[in-house]
């Protein structure tokens, strides 16, 4: 499989490397209208990776043809979150370029699976599903898959167990208004909630909400658990994994939603977006769940036709 990622940033460069140390395709191409950035990435990453003895090759281009081929395509291109500054702050200014960007990729492909990882992440998801007009199951976001990380990584700072035993679920809107699912995640196959307190779990859960604007606030951007994220999505539809992930889909009808992208567990193979899981929320649960479909339903109501 072929992948292309368009936006060689800080983000883009990373899910470039990240899908360069898994050897996800013989030929990786790095695609950005900045002449020259995407080359000196590329070059970049393809020392590393010689060093290492891994065969992924890096090619970076300003020729947006190079997707023609593509199986896998990660839209990363857009205006990265600053300090101080949400998610949908950046609504306005990204829409205008995923939309572009978009209408560039129905050009040259239209069979492709796409990732989506520009913010505000799940308007963005539809934004580029409606203007590709992609099938629904090959369009998906980033989103939950890092918020996961996030949430995982507190899981092990409060119960000290290996990180490898730990399972995590977050749903919903991505951002401050996630929804990090204590009662779905576990330590080997035993729930969370036997080994944390009511106090601690509360903890979790809204340190996991707040703390991409932490990272934010202390170094500017958020790039190595991103370009890590993408590229496990990418792996599980190189690969035909059928892992189950959490990302933005498109609903239509699942968990009572329609014509809205936001993050539910999925399983993701060579297809794209196999199958939709309908987790059984309760009534706290749901409650926030709405709320997020809410938030990403008024933020889709203002995007450009």
């Amino acid at each position: 499989m072929t992948i292309s990622i368009i936006g060689s940033g800080k983000v883009g460069a990373s899910i470039a490397l990240n899908c360069g140390l898994r050897e996800l395709d013989p030929k990786i191409y790095l695609v950005d209208i900045i002449e020259g950035l995407p080359q000196g990435e590329a070059m970049d990453i393809n020392h590393q990776l010689s060093v290492q003895g891994l065969d992924s090759y890096l090619i970076g281009t300003n020729d947006f043809g190079v997707i023609r081929n593509s199986d896998i395509i990660i839209l990363v291109a857009g205006v990265g979150r600053k300090p101080g500054m949400t998610r949908m702050d950046l609504l306005k200014t990204n829409a205008s370029i995923v939309k572009d960007v978009s209408s560039k990729i129905s050009q040259y492909n239209t069979q492709s699976n796409l990732i989506v990882v520009t913010n505000p992440l799940d308007p963005m998801t539809y934004l580029a599903l409606k203007t590709t007009k992609y099938p629904k199951n090959k369009v998906m976001g980033m989103g939950g898959m890092l918020d996961l990380s996030r949430f995982a990584s507190f899981i092990h700072d409060y119960t000290k167990i290996s990180r490898e035993s730990i399972s995590a679920m977050v749903i919903s809107e991505h951002g401050e208004k996630m929804l990090p699912l204590i009662r779905f995640s576990s330590i080997s196959g035993i729930p969370l909630t036997n080994f944390i307190n009511e106090t601690q779990s509360k903890e979790i859960y809204e340190k996991t909400k707040q703390v991409a604007a932490e990272v934010i606030k202390l170094k500017g951007a958020t790039v190595y658990a991103p370009g890590n994220a993408v590229s496990i999505m990418a792996e599980a539809i190189v690969k035909d994994k059928k892992r189950l992930i959490p990302l933005s889909a498109y609903l239509d009808g699942e968990y009572g939603v329609k014509d809205v992208c936001i993050g539910v567990p999925a399983v993701v193979g060579r297809n794209g977006i196999e199958k939709i899981i309908e987790l059984p929320l309760n009534d706290f649960e749901r409650k926030e769940f709405e709320q997020g479909v809410k938030n990403v339903s008024e933020a889709i109501s203002i995007l450009p036709s």
